[in-house]
């Protein structure tokens, strides 16, 4: 009787405490996997997993943060498996600042904010479609910054590595990003050659 009261008493904590963050780590899962099915899947393994092991979670911390650390260790471990290579990309090509220089050469300088009124013709969907194109190592950062929020240290704590290679593809994913949204507007007819 006392081990099942223990075990209520755990589910209602975990439910209050980790299911509050399923929406949170089932968008992290899609834009890791890009798959519907696959996300689905991984989110139910990441929070079995979690349930299986609430008791190592220290009340008072970050569970989003912890809940995703548990997806990355996951996916890292298993889906990640499926791919033989990862994506090849020349780093000297990405130039820092590629979207502004090429903001200014088509003569939006004098506009306040170029970038705004660039963005402000891309739909979320195509964004995301673009987001999905950057090889993983910096769209799994970008997701966690951008869409999540967390900080340099909460990520690396999530990806386990440490706060300068985050620091470093935060920075190689920005300018990846830059310059596929800058041809993916290109594209579109929204910025002219």
């Amino acid at each position: 009787m006392l081990n099942l009261k223990k075990s209520q008493k755990s589910l209602s904590e975990f439910e209050k405490t980790a299911l509050v963050h399923i929406d949170s780590v089932y968008n992290v899962a899609l834009r890791m996997t890009k798959n519907k099915n696959d996300a689905e899947d991984l989110v139910q393994e990441t929070f079995l997993k979690a349930f299986r092991f609430f008791n190592k979670f220290q009340a008072g911390t970050n569970c989003k943060a912890w809940l995703l650390k548990v997806l990355t260790n996951l996916f890292n471990n298993k889906y990640r498996q499926r791919t033989k290579e990862p994506q090849q990309i020349s780093y000297e090509e990405i130039a820092e600042d590629y979207l502004y220089s090429r903001l200014l050469k088509e003569g939006l300088e004098q506009i306040e904010n170029p970038e705004e009124k660039l963005f402000a013709h891309i739909l979320e969907d195509d964004v995301k479609k673009v987001m999905d194109s950057l090889p993983e190592e910096f769209r799994v950062v970008v997701i966690l910054s951008f869409m999540e929020g967390f900080s340099y240290k909460e990520m690396a704590e999530i990806l386990d590595t440490n706060i300068g290679t985050v620091k470093s593809r935060l920075h190689r994913g920005r300018a990846l990003l830059q310059k596929a949204l800058y041809e993916y507007a290109k594209k579109r007819g929204f910025v002219k050659e």
